[in-house]
């Protein structure tokens, strides 16, 4: 079968067209195409199919497409329920999306490794598979997620194709398809380049120049920026009459969808040559310096000790009395709420000066708690950093890793992972250099990856709490109520997190007294409910707290929070779990792991006062069949 993508959707046996009724029907073949093999969940379809509005209906009305798309595929084609999703499997069938990677990808290394002849073949044959816009008779969600890429790859391959016609002296021939390009293209510099090449090889300077002063009268009124350094080294050598085209032979092709424009096609007249050509040596790409790191706390008040630690750590190999072998990484633990992105931000701040190469920062938690995917992360990161992947390698992790550590060798970054879920998701995002600093939040597991230096938070003694509270609210009103302000910070019970939300409702109700917030956080079962203002909410944090932490710890909580606020032993927690008192040693071993129980001592566990609040609301969802569940776990 042959599936086409690179255009409007459609599919075809024995060059017999198929056809799929509606818009969705071709939506859902492109999704499951363009995934490769891997599962696309029914929440992504959903998304893809309806964007925000799904119908209440949805998954059986994907059902239903599935079916239907199964009926006409088969026996050639196989779709596959694999929750949470669907995978299709294409077998032998040709999609012109994989085979237009495949040529794009062989293009290139032709046209880094000097043999032009063969790259514009290459190059020409993946074009000639672009039948229109990509996607045109999708939905409008599919077409705007996916098809902008696509579009940028298609230029990309365009621009590789004119540098292989340059490099074998077509000039005359491709200037009026660059000059129909640019038209089509204003902003992208290295085919306004190419065009100026093309001209000047012709004689035609004074076009060459025309070109030149439209492009930056272009880019200053769309962007409001001024012509990059490839554009501005041609026009400097079209005036100079050295302008000597050689974008292939620097090996600085562009990257398939999305990537960056290569250094400058042209040289000025001095500095070394290049050995054999007798032309100028391209100048040196200026290096990316990210700056990722997320703004300060503004409210950020004690963990002093905790703070230098970290900040000793990071202390760059040259520093006296650094270990120079030493890998600088810390992962910094405790319980949701606790302050740990916090303090990790406000450390990278104050040591950011001691990376010179600059700062990265991802969070690895979507916003249910999920993790997110590695290979999207890392693009994100590469983009940073100066890099855009090709098409063809954002769905394979281990190329993006290399490219990943290619591009952070050597260099002193500090690099931040906030909510790290697992250690397979935090492996690839982990730099190789010895020079770079490492700080990454959550869970304690997250160690085995990370290494031996683990900072695991506290809740917030009293008297630091407290002073939160004063930094937040002011010192007037708390000194002029010290015992509501007292009952406050005991019922945050020493968490951030839940200072910062009481401390945010007094400062925007500046009328109230802090007495009405005490009587309002008197009452347990209100008080997880009373702790959340604006963006900022406890229990919301603690669902992606257990989100992140994994295994039937819903339920585990629940039954444990019979046990109340008293340290418990696991003896204790085997009676209540009804398991044996090895079992539920481990379980509440993992628990304590999560930071959802505290560790008083060697057998002896506790809650948190606001974690027992929130495992007694997830009480009514603890059936009791749920419990033979538990010990098949």
């Amino acid at each position: 079968m042959d599936f086409r993508l690179l255009g409007p959707v459609e599919v075809r046996r024995d060059d017999q067209r198929i056809d799929l009724a509606g818009t969705k029907m071709h939506t859902l073949l492109a999704a499951l195409l363009l995934a490769r093999g891997k599962v696309v969940p029914d929440t992504r379809l959903s998304t893809l199919l309806w964007g925000m509005s799904p119908p209440t209906t949805m998954k059986a009305q994907i059902y239903t497409h599935v079916s239907r798309l199964r009926k006409l595929l088969e026996p050639e084609i196989a779709i596959h329920r694999r929750s949470p999703g669907y995978v299709l499997e294409t077998g032998d069938s040709h999609v012109d999306v994989v085979e237009y990677d495949r040529l794009d990808r062989l293009g290139r290394q032709a046209l880094r490794a000097g043999r032009y002849e063969e790259a514009g073949t290459l190059l020409r044959s993946a074009l000639e598979l672009w039948r229109g816009p990509v996607l045109s008779n999708a939905t409008e969600f599919l077409a705007a997620e996916e098809g902008p890429q696509w579009d940028e790859g298609h230029a990309a391959t365009l621009e590789n194709r004119m540098e292989a016609d340059l490099a074998l002296g077509r000039h005359q021939q491709v200037i009026a398809e660059l000059t129909r390009l640019v038209a089509d293209f204003p902003l992208r510099e290295r085919l306004r380049a190419q065009l100026m090449t093309a001209l000047y090889r012709c004689g035609r300077q004074a076009d060459a120049l025309h070109v030149f002063r439209l492009g930056r009268s272009v880019l200053a009124e769309e962007l409001g920026v001024d012509p990059g350094s490839e554009l501005t080294t041609t026009h400097e050598a079209v005036l100079r009459g050295t302008l000597d085209y050689q974008g292939a032979v620097a090996g600085h092709t562009a990257q398939g969808p999305g990537a960056a424009p290569t250094t400058a096609v042209a040289s000025p007249p001095t500095g070394p040559t290049t050995a054999g050509t007798g032309t100028a040596s391209l100048p040196a790409a200026p290096r990316h310096v990210p700056a990722m790191l997320p703004p300060d706390t503004a409210a950020f008040v004690g963990r002093q000790r905790e703070l230098e630690a970290v900040t000793a750590l990071l202390a760059p190999a040259d520093d006296p009395g650094a270990d120079p072998a030493g890998a600088r990484r810390l992962l910094i633990t405790g319980m949701a709420g606790v302050g740990k992105t916090s303090l990790a931000v406000r450390a990278a701040h104050a040591v950011r000066e001691r990376f010179p190469d600059g700062q990265l920062y991802a969070d690895l938690a979507a916003s249910d708690g999920t993790p997110e995917d590695p290979r999207g992360v890392l693009i994100r990161l590469l983009r940073s950093l100066g890099h855009e992947p090709a098409q063809n390698v954002r769905h394979d992790l281990d190329e993006l890793v290399r490219l990943y550590r290619t591009h952070t060798a050597g260099r002193r970054l500090l690099v931040l992972l906030d909510n790290g879920v697992s250690g397979a998701q935090l492996a690839p995002l982990l730099p190789a250099s010895p020079h770079a600093g490492v700080l990454v939040t959550g869970h304690a597991h997250l160690a085995a990856v990370v290494g031996p230096d683990i900072l695991a938070l506290e809740p917030m003694p009293d008297r630091e709490a407290l002073a939160v509270l004063r930094t937040i609210v002011g010192a007037a009103r708390v000194a002029a109520e010290p015992q509501a302000a007292a009952q406050i910070v005991a019922h945050c019970a020493g968490l951030p997190l839940a200072l910062r939300i009481a401390g945010a409702r007094l400062a925007s109700r500046p009328h109230w007294p802090l007495a009405r917030l005490t009587q309002r956080l008197a009452e347990p079962t209100e008080r997880l409910r009373e702790l959340r203002f604006g963006d900022l909410d406890l229990d919301r944090s603690l669902r992606r707290w257990l989100a992140r932490t994994g295994g039937p710890v819903r339920d585990l909580l629940a039954c444990l929070s019979v046990l109340g606020e008293q340290p418990f032993t696991a003896s204790a927690a085997a009676t209540a779990l009804s398991l044996p008192p090895a079992r539920a040693e481990d379980l509440v071993e993992q628990l304590a792991d999560g930071a959802l129980l505290e560790t008083v001592g060697p057998v002896e566990y506790r809650f948190h006062r606001l974690v027992l609040l929130y495992a007694r609301c997830l009480t009514a969802h603890c059936p009791q069949p749920a419990m033979p569940a538990l010990v098949a776990a």
